[in-house]
């Protein structure tokens, strides 16, 4: 039996655009636009514990400047890193 994760997925979305950390906004919330939409459950599990993390931290993973914790490390953090230099691109209004 099908669940219906929109109302996760709604939550999510807006959670990915209020962080606080406008930097990360910009990447977190074009992302979860693009993504969240068809996340699995687990995509969306993994993508909510990703949201829990400090600011700082989680955006100096996607710049790479610091590394990736291995729990978080994997094929969904490689797609927001590439992400990010899509976001990068477009600006806020892009």
């Amino acid at each position: 039996m099908p669940t219906d994760h929109e109302p996760r997925r709604k939550k999510l979305k807006l959670r990915a655009w209020r962080r606080g950390f406008r930097e990360a906004d910009l990447i977190l919330g074009p992302f979860a636009d693009r993504y969240v939409p068809d996340f699995t459950e687990s995509e969306l599990d993994w993508f909510e514990i990703i949201l829990d993390q400090p600011d700082q931290d989680l955006y100096g993973w996607i710049l790479e400047r610091a590394p990736t914790p291995p729990e978080f490390d994997g094929p969904l953090m490689d797609r927001l890193k590439a992400f990010r230099d899509i976001a990068h691109k477009s600006g806020p209004n892009g």
